[in-house]
């Protein structure tokens, strides 16, 4: 399973939200690049960034930003905040960017997504941000009547490369992930599930373990990289590929030596 840091841009720097609410940010870093290549350092294999300027504004903002860190490191980047035309995901891909993470546009037009899907095949991962299992939109400054769930399954049948699950009222708090959402929503599709929100420790992580044979691959970790509660290569130990449980006891002896 992937343990994949974030980095979330405001004004160029790196914060972290506390539920999303803009007002409640903490920098932790004036420069993204600088924490971008500490991740890498210590064994990260994928980036995920948000653009929260972008979020609220409805289009790319920290390009010099997305620009810097995707030269700057040889893993792939995932990104999302502010996509929601073609020529903004378009944008992101000249910059070296991996993976484009749509959100707004996968509940106000899904006609988009298709084509977005179809031009760039395994290249669109779909964003869902849940309050209370109802899908918010537009830098999750308002809410929509949509079920995460449905959202999920129709965004499976316009050829999406996978699910990024989010739950707000758990993001930026480390009160853990909502396992019983994210089990409901990959039973319900058979495209990878990415887990974001409220990872805490590395027993938060091993949790998600058991979701991993559902199609839960992955799990987005942020503010418990940044205060210490997790360390990254601790995490990538216990979860990542080589994982702790993976590896066959040392019992002293060999059956066929």
């Amino acid at each position: 399973m992937d343990v994949i840091p974030a980095i979330d841009l405001l004004e160029g720097r790196c914060v972290r939200l506390y539920q999303g609410d803009y007002e409640k940010s903490q920098v932790f870093s004036e420069n993204p690049v600088d924490v971008a290549k500490e991740w890498v350092d210590q064994g990260a294999t994928r980036l995920h960034l948000v653009d929260l300027d972008g979020a609220k504004a409805g289009k790319v903002v920290n390009l010099k930003a997305i620009e810097a860190i995707a030269q700057a490191i040889s893993v792939p980047i995932e990104i999302g905040g502010g996509l929601r035309d073609r020529s903004s995901v378009q944008q992101v891909f000249n910059l070296g960017v991996q993976w484009a993470i749509l959100g707004t546009v996968a509940v106000e037009q899904p006609q988009l997504v298709q084509e977005l899907c179809q031009e760039f095949p395994q290249q669109i991962i779909i964003g869902i941000d849940a309050r209370n299992g109802k899908v918010a939109t537009r830098g999750w400054l308002e809410t929509s009547e949509v079920l995460a769930t449905q959202l999920a399954v129709r965004m499976q049948e316009l050829g999406a490369a996978a699910i990024i699950y989010t739950d707000i009222h758990r993001d930026g708090t480390l009160s853990g992930p909502n396992i019983e959402a994210l089990r409901e929503l990959a039973n319900a599709i058979s495209i990878p599930v990415i887990a974001s929100g409220g990872v805490s420790s590395v027993t938060d992580l091993l949790s998600l373990l058991a979701l991993e044979a559902l199609g839960v691959t992955g799990a987005i970790v942020g503010r418990a990289l940044y205060t210490g509660d997790i360390l990254l290569k601790e995490a990538l130990r216990a979860i990542g590929p080589g994982r702790i449980q993976d590896v066959p006891p040392n019992l002293g002896f060999s059956s066929f030596a």
